[in-house]
């Protein structure tokens, strides 16, 4: 196929980011040039998510309009690739009939070969095992040049269930991919320019590998990435509260290039609610947990996920997650209304909560929520932090980037380096970002 374009549009968490990034990669292998108006393109792919009601209507949505342009242009090969892809399978061809290509995420190491298929006329391929392991390293290639910062999966699936996800049955059980080939896809990232990587998994807590009785954890991979030269900052998500080791709460204190902040969802502040989706953990625990990473870190950012509206969720419940929340002050916070997932134990639950008292629900979390944010980042004015620069920001003369801590500071500044650290005096605290003047200091890229 080389000569032809092909767009990506992507949906859903930071998984898919990097996983349509090593789609990108292999088509651009191939010859493939990357377009981002799907008008002009010959491929058109759509990553898919289906953690939530909300983001599976915005693909059934997009995959509309995208069928609408291969009805004007029928040469176009129409792909739907990613956890919705998984979930759904072939029915999505029976819903929209001008798809040709239906790929889970465990199999779109194998997308080159079917879109060559395609394009020599074979059949509609629908590719949805979830026994392959997860796919090897993205080619090298000059894909992120651009980019300060990027992802590497060191891990696929998940091994949990709780009662309302849907992942282990879309992205399938736990597997840890090899330490080697995490460093070596590490080491071609740092060549190309970026500067800030961000390790991903659906519970990096539950790394894994071992080989010639030689073990590795999640903890003892971080030390490895963190003496590679030319990285400035570390970074990782998503942990799991029930397996945040001693061991990795430690790496914050120990490990120079990881960065002070972590993603740690607690979904619920109440035990009754924890051990109906299945958590395993109690509200102490989590607490525990946060209390051990502020000794190790004092300054350590802690953002989270929390659910409302859970099935049997009762009043007294939501308010010991609010007041889970002022007792941690999370930094920031990603809060949504449960939805069933067909197949999950959660869609089956009695007890379920009209959408008018979940949205209210939600409308109070996330005020006490947006009322936290903004002061922490008030608390931030007058102090000097360092800021690695990400590009030039919307408006005209400024620069954006985000400190360890992974808050977006913008700043007003000529002409700087991209991918340099330096330091900026925060001058206003917002809601969203943090606005700055840059100071003398810091370190080059």
């Amino acid at each position: 196929m080389s000569g032809r374009t092909f767009y990506i549009a992507t949906m859903g968490c930071q998984m898919n980011v990097y996983d349509s990034d090593l789609v990108a990669r292999s088509l651009a292998r191939d010859g493939l040039k990357q377009v981002h108006d799907p008008e002009g393109a010959d491929v058109i792919l759509i990553n898919t998510c289906t953690v939530r009601a909300k983001p599976e209507q915005k693909a059934y949505s997009l995959l509309g309009r995208m069928s609408r342009i291969k009805k004007r242009r029928p040469h176009v090969i129409l792909g739907v690739i990613g956890c919705l892809a998984q979930q759904k399978g072939s029915g999505i061809i029976s819903r929209f009939p001008r798809v040709d290509l239906v790929m889970g995420p465990r199999e779109i190491g194998g997308l080159p070969a079917a879109l060559q298929k395609l394009e020599q006329g074979h059949a509609r391929v629908v590719a949805t095992r979830l026994d392959p392991p997860p796919p090897g390293p993205p080619p090298a290639g000059k894909r992120v040049r651009d980019r300060v910062s990027a992802y590497i999966s060191v891990m696929e699936g998940c091994d949990n269930f709780c009662a309302y996800c849907i992942v282990p049955f879309v992205r399938g059980r736990e597997v840890s991919r090899p330490p080697g080939d995490i460093l070596s896809e590490a080491k071609t990232l740092l060549s190309e320019g970026v500067r800030e990587i961000t390790l991903l998994g659906q519970n990096v807590n539950s790394y894994r590998w071992e080989e010639k009785g030689d073990p590795w954890n999640f903890a003892r991979l971080l030390r490895s990435l963190n003496d590679l030269e030319g990285l400035l900052r570390l970074r990782f998500t998503t942990s799991h509260p029930k397996d945040l080791s001693p061991e990795l709460a430690e790496c914050f204190g120990d490990l120079s290039r990881l960065c002070g902040h972590i993603h740690l969802p607690f979904q619920a502040g109440s035990d009754a609610v924890l051990r109906r989706m299945g958590r395993g953990y109690t509200r102490k625990t989590y607490l525990a947990r946060i209390e051990k990473l502020r000794e190790v870190r004092p300054d350590i950012a802690i953002t989270s996920d929390v659910m409302v509206g859970f099935p049997g969720e009762s009043p007294a419940d939501f308010e010991e997650t609010l007041d889970l929340m002022e007792h941690v002050r999370f930094d920031a916070l990603f809060s949504f209304c449960y939805s069933d997932r067909g197949g999950t134990r959660a869609c089956r639950m009695d007890g379920k909560i009209p959408e008018a008292e979940k949205a209210a629900r939600l409308d109070r979390l996330q005020s006490l929520q947006e009322q936290i944010t903004l002061e922490k980042n008030k608390d931030l004015e007058g102090r000097c932090l360092d800021v690695l620069i990400e590009g030039k920001s919307r408006r005209p003369g400024q620069f954006t980037g985000r400190t360890e801590c992974n808050r977006i500071v913008n700043f007003s500044c000529n002409n700087i380096e991209i991918g340099r650290i330096v330091n900026v005096e925060i001058k206003e605290g917002l809601l969203h970002s943090l606005r700055g003047e840059i100071r003398e200091g810091g370190s080059p890229a």
